[in-house]
């Protein structure tokens, strides 16, 4: 069974951490901070919004792939996908904002943890039934 959906949204979400990457590279290397976060603040918001990501989104992805590994329709697979991505996104732009916007960020850990929830039964359910 070739798998579609999880391979859509495991790219889309390395994408992101690619680009959250690319604004620590390129913020260090204007500040010319090479190690550690020379106790600038913008520095570590920008790390604490990447790590975040990697905290986060492969777990998600690693939900995904068994949900569809397991069979869940099509649909159901889009909607956690999109799911997941859209609470990483908005949980980014939340974080990474100056000044942050408390409300992104929690919509957007809201929705990453609904989308876990909701994979996490789907998968005991199938498991157990």
């Amino acid at each position: 069974m070739p798998l579609t959906a999880t391979p859509l949204y495991a790219g889309l979400l390395a994408l992101l951490l690619v680009f959250l990457s690319f604004r620590v590279i390129f913020y260090r290397f204007s500040a010319r901070i090479s190690l550690g976060d020379g106790e600038d603040k913008a520095l570590q918001k920008r790390i604490r919004v990447q790590a975040n990501c990697v905290e986060y989104a492969p777990f998600g992805a690693l939900l995904l792939l068994l949900a569809e590994l397991q069979g869940a329709p099509l649909w159901a697979l889009h909607l956690l996908g999109l799911t997941l991505l859209a609470g990483r996104l908005l949980h980014a732009y939340g974080l990474g904002a100056t000044p942050q916007v408390p409300r992104l960020r929690q919509a957007g850990m809201v929705l990453t943890f609904t989308m876990f929830m909701a994979t996490a039964l789907g998968l005991i359910g199938h498991a157990l039934f």
